[in-house]
């Protein structure tokens, strides 16, 4: 296996974990919102629809 593959594959595998991450860090601060602004632009029902077309 070329060192460069290697390099390649970890470089995805960071950047993958990078954006689960930042995920829920965003799904944590949403949920902090008060209930009021959370209805308001629609969370979490618009995000449920999303994630079921993604899976």
């Amino acid at each position: 296996m070329n060192r460069f593959v290697i390099i390649d594959s970890l470089h995805r595998y960071v950047g993958k974990i990078r954006t689960i991450r930042n995920e829920i860090r965003t799904e944590r601060l949403l949920n902090s919102l008060p209930s009021e602004i959370r209805a308001d632009i629609g969370w979490p029902d618009m995000y449920s629809g999303m994630r079921r077309r993604e899976d």
